[in-house]
């Protein structure tokens, strides 16, 4: 954290505030379901709730934030993966490769459902024209 120099009161973030209130809305939408799908597979329903997939994507995007303003390149990577598995790893209460086979099945769900998705909205964006 910095002094603004124009503003002698304002402290200067390394983040956009609005930025991430809005990455973390989104990302909960778009990627708690996936995950919440994977971890139900994988660990079963009494270890992956849906609300601890929501918590899960909420704490992960806010943390690969702030180490993405502090950290960059492959060491800014290698980081936030650690930390990934490591929130999945807490929430779905299971070990270190549990947690990779569920955040990569996340992954794979997120990706079909989205190439589905596009596909509909093609279908549906050729009908009507």
């Amino acid at each position: 954290m910095t002094k603004d120099p124009v503003r002698k009161d304002a402290i200067v973030l390394p983040v956009n505030l609005d930025a991430l209130l809005i990455n973390v809305i989104v990302n909960i939408i778009v990627v708690s379901p996936a995950l919440w799908l994977s971890g139900r597979a994988l660990v079963g329903k009494e270890k992956a709730k849906f609300s601890d997939a929501l918590v899960t994507v909420a704490i992960g995007t806010i943390a690969g934030a702030i180490f993405g303003a502090y950290f960059s390149g492959f060491l800014a990577l290698i980081i936030q993966l650690i930390l990934w598995l490591l929130i999945v790893k807490h929430f779905f209460d299971c070990g270190w490769l549990k947690a990779l086979a569920i955040s990569i099945v996340a992954a794979i769900i997120f990706v079909v459902v989205a190439v589905i998705l596009g596909l509909v909205g093609f279908a549906l964006f050729s009908f009507i024209l």
